[in-house]
């Protein structure tokens, strides 16, 4: 959802050598799980930055790649009474979760829950009215395990799929079931992931699928500057810099400008 900046690359030079080092390969993975964040500008310029960094990845992919195993999975934790859909307002659930308070529609037969989420799949309802949540432990003291959203209504095309889907899966649901589908043996993320670890593990024991190693490490925090390419992006919509590749910023790009 925007361009790499200076944090990316150090993940990007931690990933590709530990690869390396272990005699392994590295991936390029999208997680192209929002279809309102996606673009080709975006997708072509990750791959120019990493082609221009020096790095080859094993192979490109896409969670879109799996969206219609992403959808069976799903049917297959409703089926287990481990998912359930929820037609709770997006405030109200979230307070939910906060005060760690069960949704009113969490017990929901395996039925009404098959029909509602296909129903979510042929576009019978608006954004926001239902979602597909996971039935985990809504007072857990791990805020991602209190009842998680795993999909959720968007009537926006996708840039790889188009207009077949109407529901999308959530990154925390896609994520680790990539890895398992790719078979990746350690998959590296920074620290403020490190949360979302039980969560990762959950759904694919709950699935009863491969699960690989999680492994973090400390995240790039530079000073007297902005990486977040949500507020980069505002700034770029306020007029304040001139582009993703403003040389004031420290995206790949901004510093090819910069020198």
């Amino acid at each position: 959802n925007g361009y790499l900046h200076l944090g990316h690359a150090k993940a990007m030079r931690f990933s590709f050598l530990s690869a390396a080092e272990n005699d392994g390969y590295c991936y390029l993975r999208y997680d192209d799980t929002n279809p309102l964040t996606e673009s080709k500008e975006y997708i072509e310029n990750i791959e120019e930055n990493v082609r221009w960094l020096g790095y080859k990845p094993y192979k490109i992919t896409h969670a879109s790649d799996n969206f219609e195993k992403l959808y069976e999975f799903a049917i297959e934790l409703i089926k287990k009474g481990k998912a359930y859909v929820c037609s709770q307002p997006q405030e109200e659930m979230q307070e939910y979760r906060r005060l760690g308070k069960p949704s009113p529609y969490r017990d929901r037969s395996i039925e009404e829950n098959l029909e509602l989420f296909q129903r979510m799949r042929n576009g019978e309802f608006k954004e926001g009215e239902y979602c597909l949540r996971l039935k985990i432990d809504y007072k857990n003291d791990n805020p991602t395990l209190r009842d998680p959203v795993a999909y959720r209504i968007k009537h926006h095309p996708h840039p790889m799929t188009g207009d077949k889907w109407c529901i999308y899966p959530t990154y925390d649901f896609t994520h680790c079931i990539s890895d398992s589908l790719e078979n990746i043996t350690h998959s590296l993320c920074s620290l403020e992931f490190e949360i979302r670890r039980d969560l990762y593990y959950w759904i694919l024991e709950a699935l009863n699928i491969y699960r690989p190693i999680v492994w973090e490490f400390s995240r790039l925090n530079i000073s007297r500057t902005l990486l977040s390419k949500r507020k980069v992006n505002k700034l770029i919509s306020m007029g304040i810099v001139k582009g993703w590749d403003d040389p004031r910023l420290l995206t790949i790009n901004g510093m090819k400008r910069r020198g």
